[in-house]
């Protein structure tokens, strides 16, 4: 760090009346890359500019309390460019570069709320697919629910389209975003745009065809469910199901949890009996 002519960082906010660029973070490394260096360049997204001040401060209240849950982070750092005469430090230039990389074209597609996002995690706290899965099974930088909706726009959709998938829809990540970013139904959104695309291989349009027709006949597709709890069973080795015919994508990196014995609906109908037995 001290050595360095040239440092990069990226920027949490930047004020469009002063130029000034914020750093949000808790081991100060930004300020190492940012101080003793003759040379900052700054690179952030087009969405990181608020117009003063007193547009930045609420966020940083949001974005430290939606993170961590404490009232402020380690270090809250604004940039000011090049360091004037008397100063004791600071870097000799300071450049910012404004990355649009597909975000002009959310705006145009209708995905302009994503852009509203500061990074603060909550949503992945909340997500029950990223505490199973972790973050690097999403093959990308920006993991979780909000990773799902934006590397689709970064990467395109035909690239990224499994990452829509990595969601149950319970809306969890939508009601602790404290910018209230209606990421299920983005993800919705992006799902339908990838099916109407045909971005979705051919073996799983097939399948959600079988599913549609499986559940608008309730009594076949009970009788499917328990079959396929049966064929699950006979791979089943104390509990866990380390391979089974049809799941490699799944059991090469990890094993399946053995399924209940009984089906929920075998489940309810037992249970629905024994407090009808019971009244009587």
């Amino acid at each position: 760090f001290l050595t360095s002519d040239i440092g990069i960082s990226g920027s949490n906010f930047l004020l469009a009346d002063s130029g000034s660029s914020c750093t949000v973070t808790n081991e100060g490394n930004a300020e190492l890359t940012i101080t003793p260096p003759k040379v900052h360049i700054v690179t952030a997204g087009i969405e990181k500019l608020v117009p003063s001040m007193a547009h930045a401060v609420p966020l940083l209240r949001l974005l430290t309390r939606s993170a961590t849950g404490g009232e402020i982070t380690q270090y809250i750092t604004f940039h000011n460019g090049p360091k004037r005469p008397n100063d004791a430090d600071g870097p000799e230039e300071c450049h910012i570069v404004l990355v649009d990389n597909g975000r002009t074209k959310m705006l145009a597609d209708g995905m302009e709320e994503m852009l509203r996002c500061i990074r603060c995690g909550a949503c992945m706290n909340h997500c029950v697919v990223y505490k199973h899965i972790g973050g690097h099974a999403y093959g990308s930088v920006y993991p979780g629910p909000m990773g799902s909706v934006l590397t689709p726009h970064l990467d395109s959709l035909k690239v990224a389209n499994k990452q829509t998938h990595a969601c149950t829809l319970n809306g969890r990540c939508e009601e602790v975003c404290p910018v209230n970013i209606p990421l299920p139904k983005l993800l919705r959104a992006l799902r339908a745009e990838s099916w109407q695309k045909k971005y979705e291989p051919l073996t799983n349009r097939y399948v959600v065809k079988a599913y549609a027709q499986l559940a608008k006949r309730p009594r076949m597709f009970q009788f499917v469910s328990s079959c396929g709890v049966v064929f699950m069973k006979l791979f089943s080795r104390q509990g866990w199901i380390k391979s089974m015919p049809f799941t490699g994508g799944w059991t090469r990196n990890r094993d399946l949890i053995e399924p209940e014995s009984k089906t929920f609906m075998q489940q309810y109908k037992a249970s629905k009996k024994a407090k009808s037995s019971g009244g009587r």
